[in-house]
């Protein structure tokens, strides 16, 4: 083995800490090969949500956010990461192809782990704190850093008219049988991925005919709506809407969410906003003006202190999504 070649643990370790990224669903969507110091993310297809994401961007945006895990991975374990995106026309699941050269270890490296490590998806309602526009804006500037788009959205109109888009998009997948069961599908998945019934919030304490995007919860939770006026918004966005940029929108949100993370804040995706072409253009136009198109909306807010901490959702083994040639 070379001095350059990493070790096989480490490779494991960095596969490991790249896993924990967030993705649609915990569908965990990617494939890792290694082949001495390159280390390539594929795309999993087997696992593409085929009834709310049939064009593949959500996929991709939790591949990003994989991408994005891994090279904050490779630093803190004391690696230099050159990446390419899309590097074969021929093989377009082949998404990204990291070489990994000899560095060293930036003095935070153990906080950068912890922090890949403490991130978590608490959908429970914030406090009624509201998020001061500057550190929405700290936010955005990390996705900026990585190559993605962000702003906070802090106008009324447009806050009052992304959240109408919102439950008028979750109220029609909940109207398509084939996308509510596979949304539902996803509750209690299966032992190493997919979503616990404890981490999703139950229906009970919804306001009747209200809209809510999963059914089959056990998490208490007093919130009566998809988004209150004290939680900060973050819409991701870029002028082309294609893989390349639903990856890098991947990595963008996995910047904010880190951030976000460091600063003590939660961050929530709302995706369905996006996987429903209706909503989706309505949001392009209405409040992008038709210059950008959407890729995420997120709420950002801060947690009750005194609120116990959920358990972290499984995560697939290394040896199911590694291989090393």
């Amino acid at each position: 083995m070379s001095a350059r070649t990493p070790a096989e643990p480490t490779i494991r370790r960095l596969v490991e800490i790249a896993a924990r990224a967030p993705s649609v669903h915990n569908s965990q969507p990617w494939a890792w090969r290694a082949t001495g110091n390159e280390l390539e993310l594929w795309a999993d297809r087997d696992r593409q949500l085929v009834g709310s994401d049939p064009d593949g961007r959500n996929l991709l945006i939790s591949c990003g956010a994989a991408l994005h895990h891994a090279l904050v991975a490779a630093e803190a374990l004391g690696f230099a990461a050159g990446v390419s995106r899309f590097p074969d026309p021929d093989r377009p699941d082949l998404l990204a192809r990291i070489v990994l050269e000899p560095g060293t270890a930036p003095p935070d490296a153990a906080t950068l782990v912890r922090t890949i490590e403490e991130r978590c998806t608490d959908r429970r309602r914030f406090t009624s704190w509201p998020v001061p526009d500057e550190r929405l804006l700290h936010l955005c500037s990390q996705a900026t850093a990585s190559g993605a788009r962000a702003m906070p959205l802090s106008d009324i109109s447009e806050r009052f008219h992304t959240e109408l888009l919102i439950n008028r998009a979750i109220d029609l997948q909940q109207r398509d049988g084939r996308v509510r069961r596979e949304q539902d599908a996803w509750i209690e998945h299966g032992a190493s991925d997919g979503l616990p019934a404890v981490v999703v919030p139950s229906r009970h304490d919804l306001v009747p005919n209200r809209p809510s995007r999963f059914s089959g919860g056990r998490l208490d939770d007093e919130g009566v709506r998809e988004v209150e006026s004290s939680d900060g918004l973050i819409v991701m966005y870029d002028a082309r809407d294609d893989e390349a940029a639903w990856l890098t929108a991947g990595e963008g949100l996995s910047a904010i969410w880190l951030a976000a993370t460091v600063d003590g804040l939660s961050i929530v995706p709302l995706s369905s906003l996006v996987e429903v072409s209706e909503t989706r253009t309505a949001m392009q136009l209405d409040v992008l003006g038709g210059l950008a198109h959407p890729m995420l909306v997120a709420r950002v807010g801060w947690q009750a202190i005194s609120r116990s901490e959920l358990p972290r959702t499984p995560r697939r083994p290394v040896d199911d999504i590694l291989s090393i040639r």
